[in-house]
């Protein structure tokens, strides 16, 4: 896969109840600033994004975001991204400009990576 995941219930929870919440039109994330080992990840796509199909479609295109962008995010951050209705019938490269959007106005974007 390439990535860490979120993986329980309970780091969920730490992350929505102490973590940082930005948003734009397509994505809502929650960050958890650390300071040491690999990022982790979750995704949230509610009933309200869609069906089955279309839910399904939204967290691959999270994944491959999270794939391509990782190595440019800081390490050791817990980071959710949610799923808003909007993000329906979008490309791959807007939920990426959201997901870097919202990576800098949470200050977790190397820069000097670029």
């Amino acid at each position: 896969m390439g990535f860490c995941k979120l993986g329980s219930n309970q780091e969920f929870k730490k992350v929505y109840h102490d973590g940082r919440s930005r948003a734009n039109r397509d994505l809502v994330m929650y960050v958890v600033k650390g300071n040491s080992g690999p990022s982790r990840y979750g995704f949230s796509v509610s009933k309200k994004v869609g069906n089955s199909v279309q839910r399904h479609r939204v967290t691959r295109l999270f994944r491959e975001v999270v794939r391509r962008y990782d190595a440019k995010v800081t390490e050791g951050n817990r980071i959710i991204l949610i799923a808003r209705p909007s993000v329906l019938g979008k490309s791959l490269d807007e939920i990426c400009e959201g997901f870097i959007s919202l990576c800098k106005a949470h200050r977790i974007w190397k820069e000097q990576s670029e």
